[in-house]
């Protein structure tokens, strides 16, 4: 696998050990979109338009969750409240990083 350049956000936390629980680091959300991101960003690689930086909390959230009707725009912010339900599921909340991916420097 060849490296790939990530912009990521300076005062993310460091990438969790496989299987541990999130952190909100955003490797994965930032190296390619989940399915439901690749449909969201409308993209298969690349950043997923979905993901939001929370300065607060200096971390990333998935904004199908944070930011439902944000992410879905005017015409389709009637759908937030089924897809943010929805969304849990499918970008697997909760059930720990499976992200195989390293950061290296910089």
């Amino acid at each position: 696998m060849r490296p790939v350049v990530i912009h990521i956000h300076p005062e993310a936390p460091p990438k969790p050990a496989l299987g541990q629980p999130c952190n909100g680091c955003g490797l994965c959300c930032l190296a390619e979109p989940c399915p439901v991101g690749m449909v969201i960003s409308r993209k298969r690689t690349g950043a997923c338009d979905a993901l939001r930086w929370q300065a607060d909390a200096a971390q990333y959230r998935c904004g199908l969750l944070t930011d439902t009707a944000g992410v879905l725009g005017p015409r389709w912010a009637w759908a937030a409240p089924l897809l943010r339900r929805l969304a849990r599921r499918w970008i697997s909340a909760g059930s720990g990083c499976d992200a195989d991916l390293e950061r290296g420097p910089g």
